[in-house]
């Protein structure tokens, strides 16, 4: 043994892993790669790899790399297997006599997480959550966390990273939008795909979750999404078409709802006819954790893996259950090789099969720098008067009040949690058990600010005594409030911040007016004080730096930079439906969602359909300088449309503008009137002028047309929009267009 395998072994040993793990560890150096296993050579692509090491596996060994167990201890109902890494999210054998290592799986989208039950967490950087990230609209940033956060995962030991959330915000109440890209295909497509290429950039496999229509938590193992073919393929499905053209992913997560009837894990037309046969997706669908109802169905539809299937499912039905199937005909035999073929071939697209994972130091320091940059571009200014932010030396007497600021700042609750370094700031809040521990990472805002204007004399209240905190904001030049929404797998929250925040800033706002509001939660909530406060930033969930952050954004360090991946309703009864679909009450109760009543007008497609004015809109952001938007031209030529336009900085500082295109037919036909079409995110000094060219998706001029069964253009004129946001577009151009009919598969990048 080397001495580099010495030191990851001690390493480990440090970091906890247990002894199996570290026996997997030492022994998963590369193999060799004689004639007569060609399947392990490098220089060969993934297909013809995949094919050699099919034909050498014994049935048993296909068997083998189709069924996951669980990684953790939670006792009394879930056992850890031993081989896994502790406190991981499972575990598939790998076939040592082939050189196929083990897949050694870990949650989830913003980090290496750990799940409940086990005592030693890991301590890991974080990233703010999915929902910041998108805000950046920045997918340059994007593919940055995502390698960041890779690399971690890869020096933990795990070759799988469960992470690369996409479903779209339908329901805006949804315990999980924190963890997802939005509520537009193409947004989300681009956001959630660079981090996925930036996870996978690291010789591991990135999944593509959660498919389909996994857009609530309340009934999420049992509800019925009901949606017409057409609506789904150009909405939710359009954003994992979109994010696998962008990024490959190596496996596709499916979810736990059904869809038109049949769970998303046996569902024919979901995995087969468009995953795999009108998209031509070449790797492997994972189950999520519980999500497996069948064997015999469900292999048949197109699942290829069960996950964790000793633990999570009423029985193990990729062991004897599919044995029994395939000995009775049920299952053929070619759908057993075409399932661990993917498996393979995802496992050495990925490179993890030469370059295996193994425990090493982490330099958290320069990770730090890239949440940090992260959670900065994702803050969102959406209300300024008079120019109360930046904070500026004037400011000599500042209250900063609640969401315990003075301390740290909140992260999402469920199996995406990143357990922070240094432990937690705040204890005692929130369930102690899952979808718990609820969890504040030590990045105190309070002391950046404090760092930052040591002129300024700045109090601290944690805003349980109203009367007091008031007092304290009467007494002040400004005063900021951080107001907190925890939101977590398993449970869906209302509109609301929870305990009475909304009473206290309604309190310190009467008692100064030049209050700022600053909002960490998981998605957009109501505001019934808003006339009453000079100011609103939403920090969203900001991860491990995000303190930091904060504090860079509010004192003018860097500029606002963030913009709207939701829209903000003005109230419920503004949503497609009001009342949320199910009862938490009656968890076993069968019950349908229909949406079919939006269909694809998702988000602010249905704002701009109904005509409702939100409170703020998609794609809204204000920036502490100003733009300019001029010489917008659009052209139709060799079947694509060109947009072209130049974006100015007219304001006195430096700053970042995020110039959105949107389209629309004139003669209408569409889901809504616009469509989000095209997005740039770029950096200008005073007075500087950029130019700027973006080349439409023809998708995004298309409909679905069920008969054809693939993309149709219609001919004529449509209008491109230029603006701030969905609501913002004053700059207008029109292009006529021709006929076209688009394939429906996967097209490259």
């Amino acid at each position: 043994m080397n001495r580099q395998t010495w030191r990851g072994l001690a390493l480990a040993l440090m970091l906890g892993a247990s002894a199996a793990a570290l026996a997997h560890t030492a022994e998963a150096q590369a193999p060799a790669a004689p004639a007569a296993r060609p399947w392990l050579d490098p220089k060969l692509g993934a297909d013809a790899r995949a094919d050699a090491a099919l034909k050498a596996m014994t049935q048993d060994e296909k068997l083998t790399i189709i069924f996951g167990f669980f990684g953790a201890e939670m006792p009394p109902r879930y056992t850890r297997t031993p081989d896994a890494l502790p406190g991981s999210a499972g575990y598939v054998p790998g076939v040592a006599r082939l050189g196929i290592p083990a897949q050694f799986q870990t949650d989830a989208g913003v980090g290496v997480a750990t799940q409940g039950g086990e005592p030693n967490k890991r301590e890991r950087t974080a990233l703010p959550a999915g929902i910041a990230t998108t805000a950046t609209w920045n997918p340059t940033l994007a593919q940055a966390g995502g390698a960041m956060i890779g690399s971690e995962a890869r020096d933990s030991g795990f070759n799988v990273m469960l992470a690369g959330g996409i479903n779209l915000t339908r329901e805006p109440r949804n315990g999980r939008n924190f963890e997802y890209g939005g509520e537009d295909p193409w947004l989300a497509g681009q956001m959630v795909g660079a981090q996925i290429k930036g996870i996978q950039s690291n010789a591991i496999v990135s999944t593509v979750k959660h498919y389909a229509l996994n857009s609530q938590e309340t009934g999420r193992f049992i509800l019925d999404a009901r949606i017409g073919e057409a609506e789904a393929r150009t909405s939710d499905l359009l954003a994992f078409q979109f994010a696998i053209e962008a990024s490959d992913p190596h496996s596709v997560m499916c979810s736990y709802n059904r869809i038109n009837g049949d769970y998303a894990c046996e569902n024919d037309f979901l995995l087969t006819k468009v995953l795999k046969q009108d998209w031509g997706y070449k790797n492997y669908v994972m189950s999520d954790w519980g999500a497996v109802h069948s064997s015999a169905k469900a292999v048949n539809a197109g699942l290829d893996q069960e996950s964790a299937g000793d633990a999570f499912d009423k029985q193990p039905f990729f062991k004897g259950p599919l044995k029994d199937a395939l000995a009775k005909g049920e299952v053929p035999q070619a759908r057993l090789d075409d399932m661990a073929r993917r498996i393979l071939r995802g496992l050495f697209a990925s490179g993890v099969v030469e370059k295996p994972v193994k425990i090493a130091a982490i330099d958290y320091a320069a990770h730090a720098k890239v949440t940090r940059a992260d959670a900065e571009e994702g803050v969102v200014l959406l209300k300024n008067d008079g120019s109360l932010l930046p904070l500026l030396s004037s400011a000599k007497k500042i209250a900063v009040i609640g969401g315990h600021a003075d301390v740290g700042v909140l992260s999402g609750g469920g199996s995406s949690q990143v357990y922070p370094i240094g432990g937690r700031a705040v204890t005692g809040e929130g369930p102690a058990s899952w979808p718990g521990p609820m969890i504040y990472f030590p990045s105190s805002p309070l002391k950046g600010l404090k760092a930052r204007l040591p002129g300024a004399d700045i109090r601290f209240a944690d805003g349980k005594d109203k009367a007091a905190a008031a007092k304290l904001a009467a007494e002040s030049d400004v005063v900021l409030v951080f107001a907190t929404q925890w939101n977590g797998e398993s449970f869906d929250s209302p509109l609301t911040l929870e305990n009475d925040q909304d009473a206290l800033i309604d309190a310190v706002a009467t008692a100064n007016a030049k209050t700022v509001v600053v909002l960490e939660t998981g998605g957009p909530v109501l505001m019934p004080w808003l006339s009453k406060v000079g100011g609103v930033v939403e920090a969203w969930y900001p991860g491990s730096d995000g303190g930091e952050a904060i504090a860079r954004v509010l004192t003018g360090e860097v500029d606002a930079s963030g913009r709207l991946p939701v829209t903000f309703p003005a109230a419920l009864d503004q949503l497609p439906r009001p009342t949320l679909d199910g009862d938490p009450k009656k968890p076993d109760d069968l019950f349908t969602v229909d949406y079919t009543i939006e269909g694809a007008a998702v988000g602010y497609k249905w704002f701009d359909k109904k005509g409702h004015q939100p409170l703020f809109a998609f794609g809204h952001g204000l920036s502490y300088t100003t733009f300019a938007y001029d010489n917008l031209k659009a052209e139709a030529k060799g079947g694509a449309v060109t947009v072209s336009f130049d974006v100015k900085n007219t304001g006195k500082r430096t700053g970042k503008a995020v110039p959105q295109v949107y389209v629309s037919p004139k003669a209408g036909g569409w889901e809504a009137p616009q469509r989000l079409a095209g997005f740039r995110k770029l950096e200008l000094a005073p007075g500087a002028t950029a130019e700027v060219s973006l080349t439409i998706d023809p998708r995004l001029l298309a409909t679905w047309n069920e008969k054809a069964h693939g993309w149709s253009i219609a001919a004529g004129d449509y209008t491109v929009s230029l603006g701030a946001s969905s609501r913002d577009t004053a700059a207008k151009a029109q292009v006529a267009v021709a006929a076209r009919s688009l394939p429906v598969g996967l097209m490259k990048p």
